[in-house]
């Protein structure tokens, strides 16, 4: 079978650049919008990409001084959405660090029997003091304690969604028997951090499971990601970095076991289009013009650990913020900020201009042949399977790229026309995963 390039459409609010709520063609309200958020998921769809995004973090992102500081709950408005589409994948990040197994196990697999088999868990670790503080917590627990925490999660979800065999209902009315209950199963689980009776309340969902994607970039996230993920969320600012990424994540993933063409690498894109590459730069510099400088300093501070006080806007980054100890927080982005700021001697102000459409994603600006160009380099050059697409501004930069770059990426033989199938796993060739319980024993796993 050919190889062909696969489509996610991260959606966020007005847009992805932080300014893009401030266009006068925009929603400034969009976040709380059901009717926004209808339009965007029919969209994609329409241009049938594989799949939907919805990002999230239990807490206030900033004030709320400069741009909305929340959103709608993502498991929710993807049952929303569920509902008014037919086909696309529908994947919302849910964080393991303030979540319980069951509870989570639950909701996943209800909406993915409630949308047919479409759905997909962008498993996090919550990376904030703020949001620990949401929680009870004193302080965040260290990154590599949220990462063991996630491992037995994982362990744990995937257990109950497996409680259940494929065939344990019957329905038979004759006899009286709805199902075969020794194919219902308890779980039994006892850990360092969860004690799980189990089974699951619900039956085994259309895709066995949720698929499961990742976007941890740091050197636990790379090794959780190769033993769990089915689809990567990732951000890089050059094709160098992208492939070393790749490269890399492909060779864990076949040291854990596994089929590295059975994950699906999908790095983060925001197109600004214009007809000539002039008008798409207009298009940029109007979008860096609205920017509240105040704003992204704040969010810098706040992935750097440093307080605002400390990154003069004219200078390059201070030595001290570079050189400082491993960070807790936002690990792999906090590098990729500081590798580009110094790769190419940035002030911090030109650092917040250039973070500000895609909070470090890279950002192409051009004509559609030339986004097309970097597109098809990346996906035959080892960096890509595919493309996280991040809309500047919302609806217009989804259309924009639906219009102009797919039909490019189609008469390349790289885009479908159609939908395969019916799952989001079906939309990224993935098989469906076989229960992982040995029907000869109850709580007995067959190995990976």
């Amino acid at each position: 079978m050919t190889r062909r390039l696969h489509l996610n459409a991260f959606l966020m609010e007005a847009g992805h650049h932080e300014a893009a709520w401030r266009l006068p063609e925009s929603n400034p309200y969009a976040d709380f919008d059901l009717a926004h958020w209808i339009d965007l998921a029919r969209l994609a769809e329409s241009a049938r990409f594989d799949s939907l995004f919805l990002a999230d973090g239990p807490v206030l992102q900033g004030t709320g001084e400069f741009r909305s500081p929340g959103q709608l709950e993502p498991l929710t408005l993807l049952t929303a959405l569920a509902a008014v589409t037919e086909h696309i994948g529908l994947i919302a990040t849910v964080s393991t660090t303030y979540n319980s197994p069951y509870n989570l196990a639950r909701r996943l697999a209800s909406v993915d029997h409630v949308s047919g088999g479409r759905v997909g868990w962008n498993i996090v670790t919550s990376a904030t003091e703020e949001e620990a503080a949401n929680f009870g917590l004193d302080e965040r627990p260290l990154h590599a304690d949220r990462y063991e925490r996630a491992d037995e999660f994982l362990d744990v979800v995937q257990k109950l969604w497996d409680s259940w065999d494929d065939d344990a209902f019957l329905g038979d009315k004759e006899s009286g028997r709805w199902a075969d209950p020794s194919l219902i199963r308890p779980v039994d689980h006892t850990g360092k951090h969860f004690r799980v009776a189990g089974g699951l309340n619900i039956s085994r969902s259309p895709q066995g499971y949720p698929l499961l994607v990742q976007a941890g970039a740091s050197d636990a996230g790379r090794d959780f990601a190769a033993r769990y993920a089915e689809a990567i969320f990732t951000a890089s600012q050059t094709l160098e970095h992208a492939q070393e990424f790749y490269g890399d994540l492909k060779k864990r993933v076949t040291a854990a076991g596994r089929n590295p063409d059975q994950v699906i690498v999908l790095p983060g894109i925001v197109p600004v289009i214009g007809s000539t590459e002039a008008e798409a730069r207009a298009l940029a510099q109007q979008l860096d013009d609205l920017r509240v400088p105040e704003y992204g300093l704040g969010g810098l501070a706040k992935v750097l650990e440093v307080e605002p006080h400390e990154l003069p806007l004219d200078e390059e980054l201070p030595q001290h913020v570079i050189d400082r100890p491993r960070r807790e927080g936002f690990v792999s982005r906090s590098e990729l900020i500081i590798e580009l700021a110094t790769r190419e001697r940035l002030t911090v102000r030109q650092v917040l201009s250039r973070l500000g459409g895609g909070r470090g994603h890279n950002v192409v600006v051009g004509t559609p042949e030339q986004i097309v160009d970097t597109l098809v380099t990346w996906f035959e050059q080892g960096a890509a399977d595919g493309f996280n697409v991040m809309g500047a501004a919302l609806p217009s930069g989804l259309e924009a790229f639906i219009e102009h770059v797919l039909p490019e990426l189609r008469a390349r033989g790289l885009f479908p026309e159609e939908y395969d199938g019916v799952t989001l796993r079906d939309h990224y060739g993935l098989p469906r995963p076989g229960n992982s319980f040995d029907r000869a024993g109850a709580g007995v796993r067959r190995s990976a």
